[in-house]
C-alpha cells in the first residue's frame, strides 16, 4: 500500500491533532516509509464508548494511509486505571479483566485490517508485565521518571487533595513501559490517545530516549464535547456505549441523529469518512435547511453502520419511521422494537389489558383521565399507529407486536411501549 502524504493535513482538518511532540518531525517520519504506530484501550468496563470510538477511527486512518497499527488491550494496565478526576476506581478481578480484553478486542477488531504489507498486531500488555519483578520495574522504569514532574501531571495535581493511592499514582509508568517494549520489540515509533491521556503519551516518548536513546513520537486527539461544554453521552450519567447489549442499535443511531447543528460538521470530520467536500457540502445544507437534518442523517447512518453494520441501521431507521407513524411495525423485528420502545419509555402490564384511556395515563401520555378522554375525543391518539377514539377500547391479543408490546402514541411525536406479560 502507498503512503498518503496528505496523512496529516486531512488529521489536523478533520481536528484530530490537539497535540504533538514534534509536528515536523513526525511529518518527516510518516513521509519517509510506513511508521509502526500504537494505541492503548483499558478494559475497565466490558465495552468501549464513544471517546474510544475516536481512537479506534484515527488508527483506521493511519492504517488506510500506509501505516502499521499495534492495537493494545491493557489485559495488566486495566487491572489498575489511569486516575480519573472522580477518584479512585475500583478494582477488577484477573478473570474480569480477561472477560473485558476479550470483548475489547472483538469491537477493535473490525475496524482494522489484519492481513496485507501494512497489517494490524492486536497486543496485550499482561505478556510483558505480569513477569516483571518490583525490583527489576523499579531499577528499569522507575529510576527515569523524577517524581516531581509525576506530582505535576493535571490529573495528579487535581487528585492530591482528596487523596490518591500508589496504584494509580504509578499508572504512568506502566503506560510508558508499554512503549518501550513495542518500541524495543516491534519497532513501534508512534503513539496516539486523547488529550486527557497526554501526559502519559509523552512520559512514554521520554522513556525510550531516556533509556534506550531512541526517537518517538506522539499526538493527542482533543476531547469531543457539546455546545455547553459537559461530555457527550446517551444521558448526563451515561456512556454512549458500543456493545449491542448495552446501548441497542436504534438508541445508538437515535443519539447521532439528534446532536445539536452547530456540531455536526465537527462530528462528521471525526466520526465519518466522507470526504472534505461531501462534509462541507453537509454543513452547508445543515445551515441553511436545519429542519431537514441533512448532516444528522449521514452521520447517524455513517456511524451506526460502521460500528453495527449496514442491517442494524435500516433497521434502526425503520424503527424510527413506524414509531413516529411512518411505516408498518409488524416489519420491526423484536429485538429492535423492544430496544425502541425501551428507550422511548415503557411500562409492563400483567396479566388483564386495561383500556386504552387508562393506558394513556400509566404511560404518562396523559395527565389524568380527563386529559385522556380529551386526546382520544380529539383523533390524537393512536394504538399501533391506528388511530382510537373510544376511550373503552380494550387492546386485544391480536394487536400484540413482537414479544407482547403495545405501541401508543399521542399525536405524531410522543410514543410509549407497553409490554403486556403474563399475571
Amino acid at each position: 500500500m502507498s503512503l498518503d502524504p496528505t496523512l496529516l493535513d486531512d488529521l489536523e482538518w478533520r481536528g484530530l491533532l490537539a497535540h504533538s511532540t514534534d509536528l515536523d518531525a513526525l511529518r518527516g517520519a510518516l513521509a519517509a516509509g510506513s511508521v509502526k504506530y500504537y494505541v492503548g484501550f483499558d478494559p475497565t468496563a466490558p465495552s468501549l464508548h464513544m471517546g474510544h470510538l475516536v481512537q479506534v477511527l484515527t488508527a483506521r486512518r493511519l492504517q488506510r494511509a500506509g501505516h502499521r497499527p499495534y492495537a493494545l488491550v491493557g489485559g495488566a494496565t486495566g487491572m489498575i486505571g489511569d486516575p480519573k478526576d472522580s477518584g479512585e476506581r475500583s478494582l477488577n478481578s484477573l478473570d474480569v479483566v480477561k472477560d473485558w480484553v476479550q470483548r475489547v478486542r472483538s469491537q477493535i477488531e473490525p475496524f482494522l485490517e489484519f492481513e496485507g504489507p501494512n497489517a494490524a498486531t492486536m497486543v496485550n500488555n499482561y505478556d510483558w508485565t505480569a513477569s516483571l519483578s518490583t525490583i527489576d520495574f523499579l531499577r528499569d522504569v522507575g529510576k527515569h521518571f523524577p517524581v516531581n514532574r509525576m506530582l505535576a501531571r493535571d490529573v495528579v495535581a487535581r487528585r492530591l487533595e482528596q487523596g490518591i493511592s500508589y496504584t494509580e499514582f504509578s499508572y504512568v509508568l506502566l503506560q510508558s513501559w508499554d512503549f518501550l517494549n513495542l518500541h524495543r520489540d516491534h519497532g513501534v515509533t508512534l503513539q496516539f490517545g486523547g488529550s486527557d491521556q497526554w501526559g502519559n503519551l509523552t512520559a512514554g516518548v521520554e522513556l525510550i530516549r531516556r533509556s534506550d536513546g531512541g526517537r518517538a513520537h506522539a499526538f493527542a486527539t482533543p476531547l469531543l464535547t457539546k455546545s455547553d461544554g459537559t461530555k457527550y453521552g446517551k444521558t448526563e450519567g451515561g456512556a454512549l456505549w458500543l456493545d449491542p447489549e448495552m446501548l441497542s442499535p436504534y438508541a445508538f443511531h437515535q443519539f447521532w441523529l439528534n446532536v445539536e447543528d452547530e456540531k455536526v460538521g465537527e462530528l462528521l470530520r471525526v466520526f465519518s469518512f466522507l470526504d472534505r467536500q461531501e462534509i462541507e457540502a453537509l454543513e452547508a445544507e445543515t445551515s441553511e435547511k436545519p429542519w431537514l437534518r441533512a448532516g444528522q442523517k449521514h452521520l447517524a447512518d455513517e456511524v451506526t453502520t460502521l460500528v453495527h453494520g449496514a442491517a442494524e441501521t435500516e433497521q434502526a431507521k425503520a424503527a424510527a419511521a413506524a414509531l413516529f407513524g411512518g411505516g408498518d411495525l409488524h416489519d420491526l423485528n423484536t429485538a429492535t422494537l423492544g430496544a425502541a420502545l425501551r428507550e422511548a419509555g415503557s411500562v409492563e402490564v400483567h396479566g388483564e389489558v386495561p383500556p386504552v384511556v387508562d393506558l394513556l395515563v400509566e404511560t404518562g401520555l396523559a395527565k389524568s383521565k380527563g386529559e385522556a378522554r380529551r386526546i382520544l375525543g380529539e383523533g390524537g391518539a393512536y394504538l399501533n399507529n391506528v388511530r382510537i377514539e373510544d376511550p373503552d377500547h380494550v387492546p386485544g391479543a391480536s394487536d400484540l407486536l413482537g414479544e407482547g408490546w403495545l405501541v401508543l402514541r399521542r399525536g405524531k411525536k410522543n410514543f410509549a411501549g407497553i409490554q403486556v406479560l403474563p399475571r
